[in-house]
């Protein structure tokens, strides 16, 4: 499908594959695209839109970087508006010219991606199977493999990874020693920070629980103070913990909030996925 130097430092398309529908107009994904500069072929997506190889593949990339492994188009239609049709991952694939390497970052990154959206899993710490933990607010977790090999129940705790020890359900720890939180811990340990491009944030812890999800982040220290979770895809301050709805309603988001920079967090929150 495509030509390449040995170096392989950019992806064309091949003018013979009549595969693809090509076009002669810019790039819609590369906003500083100049037809005199770039002599490249274009192809049309199945929204209408034309792309490179190298700039689709860099789209989806960057997608995948901030955690969606689903492709959409960001081409803008009118004043901010996208276009935002959703692009199938086999489109995706043969339209960026995909390598191998690339292929299986790809798959493997959009899996890795899906999986913490719909589920929870770690290895049993006695015989290395994956198990799902349904109950996000519960730590005791039976592993159905050494359950059967047994004919008696096997529970290990989620924290520790040791065989659970003390009563259940429990969300805080279990009775193994050194079981401990090291979310929490991270909490309330972590340095303080500055957001330099945030009027008046100067000591602000550096980590934070994604209120609606629990995931850990952290702030670039760049642009304003509002940031995007990876997993759960909400937006929420990270000075003040209030979702980016509410703390615009009474700030700016390159201000400090009203009510200041937001305590440790002395809990991590559950997702309560729908």
């Amino acid at each position: 499908m495509s030509i390449r130097g040995q170096e392989q430092v950019e992806k064309k398309y091949d003018p013979l594959d009549t595969t693809l529908k090509f076009v002669n107009r810019k790039d819609d994904l590369d906003p500083l695209f100049s037809e005199e500069d770039d002599n490249s072929l274009r192809a049309e997506m199945s929204c209408g839109h034309a792309v490179t190889p190298d700039s689709l593949t860099q789209w989806c990339r960057s997608q995948l970087d901030e955690g969606h492994y689903k492709f959409r188009c960001p081409a803008v239609l009118e004043g901010t508006k996208q276009c935002n049709k959703l692009w199938s991952y086999q489109e995706v694939r043969r339209l960026a010219d995909l390598s191998v390497e690339e292929m299986q970052h790809f798959e493997e990154t959009m899996a890795r991606l899906a999986a913490a959206e719909y589920c929870e899993f770690l290895p049993c710490p006695r015989c290395g199977t994956s198990v799902e933990r349904k109950d996000f607010s519960n730590l005791c977790v039976k592993c159905p493999i050494c359950t059967a090999d047994q004919n008696k129940t096997y529970q290990f705790c989620w924290q520790c990874q040791k065989e659970w020890k003390g009563p259940a359900p429990r969300s805080d720890r279990c009775d193994n020693e050194g079981c401990l939180n090291r979310d929490l811990q991270l909490l309330q340990t972590c340095k303080t920070i500055s957001l330099p491009e945030v009027e008046g944030v100067t000591d602000c812890p550096s980590v934070r629980t994604c209120p609606t999800c629990g995931m850990k982040v952290e702030h670039s220290r760049q642009y304003c103070k509002n940031i995007k979770c990876p997993r759960c895809h909400v937006e929420f301050c990270f000075v003040c913990l209030k979702l980016k709805r509410e703390c615009s309603k009474t700030s700016s988001p390159y201000k400090i909030c009203p009510s200041g920079v937001a305590p440790r967090q002395t809990s991590v929150p559950v997702w309560q996925r729908k």
